[in-house]
């Protein structure tokens, strides 16, 4: 993910997790304590050609990596969607493919047609035929991820703001929004994430080099979407999933449902290596029981 990549040194960076803020207390408190927390792990894409011989069998055509992925991960986000709107039937194909894996979930991205294009305006047409062609994944479908562009500002809030509150509220969504105002300016950042809690839509944090103010730390509701951008298994990735295991500890504690966990790395073939030291240290820390990527050499 290039969003707040770092090409310099990154020893002089503060990766520490900022303190839960207050609206987040508030939301995990009311949602109760949850013995049984819901924890979906994977990455932004399949195709990973550099997964070959690591956990994909040797010589698996293109076409079939998917099966192979949701043996491993129990969710991705969903690209495809980004980049086109699909029919229910075209979706299917996906969906198809990992019928031996009842419990995986799609998160697919909203079209950038709609969230980059039209910048959430006059896009009624285009979010109906998307929220259409949703039934096609079925029980595989996850919360959808609506990401906003850099230049998308707090100017716009206004047509943020119309635009959520027309969206069908069956369907969980989490919205990632980019742009620095909507975090360095307080009323900015209290009118964004208000809407959403009073809406019941999600945040997606995000946690990477280059922009701590996108580690904002802010729950809406009681799931947490994350997207974790390493440094290709650099000492800091390590100690920053410690971190993590630890946050959600407490916010499990606190009132968790759910935590969907997509793990980036510049290069993104450490990604499976990666996924595996946080389950492991999540099953440790949180008792757990998440399936481990299965290499083809045995566990790490």
């Amino acid at each position: 993910m290039e969003f707040g990549h770092v090409h310099d040194a990154i020893a002089d960076i503060d990766f520490s997790l900022p303190p839960d803020t207050a609206r987040t207390k508030r939301t995990l408190t009311a949602a109760s304590p949850n013995d049984e927390l819901q924890v979906f792990i994977g990455a932004s894409k399949w195709g990973e050609k550099s997964w070959i011989g690591k956990i994909y069998p040797k010589k698996t055509p293109d076409n079939a990596l998917l099966p192979f992925y949701s043996q491993n991960f129990n969710t991705v986000e969903f690209g495809p969607t980004f980049y086109n709107i699909y029919t229910a039937d075209e979706l299917t194909r996906w969906v198809q493919q990992v019928n031996d894996s009842p419990d995986f979930k799609f998160c697919p991205k909203f079209p950038q047609n709609i969230t980059h294009i039209r910048r959430l305006s006059n896009a009624e047409e285009q979010t109906a035929k998307f929220y259409q062609s949703l039934v096609g994944f079925r029980n595989h479908l996850g919360p959808l991820l609506l990401q906003l562009g850099e230049n998308f500002s707090p100017k716009s809030y206004p047509n943020l703001k119309a635009y959520l509150e027309a969206l069908p509220s069956s369907i969980k969504v989490s919205v990632e929004v980019r742009h620095k105002d909507w975090f360095a300016i307080e009323s900015n950042r209290n009118d964004l994430f208000q809407l959403l809690q009073n809406l019941n839509i999600g945040t997606v944090i995000s946690d990477t080099s280059g922009r701590r103010d996108v580690v904002h730390m802010e729950l809406t509701t009681s799931e947490a979407v994350i997207r974790f951008v390493g440094n290709d298994l650099a000492s800091s990735d390590y100690t920053r999933m410690d971190e993590w295991v630890e946050r959600l500890k407490d916010w499990k504690a606190m009132g968790l449902k759910a935590v969907w966990f997509f793990m980036h790395q510049n290069n993104e073939r450490f990604v499976p290596e990666a996924c595996d030291y946080l389950i492991k240290k999540l099953n440790d820390k949180l008792g757990t029981a998440i399936e481990r990527p299965k290499f083809l050499n045995g566990n790490l």
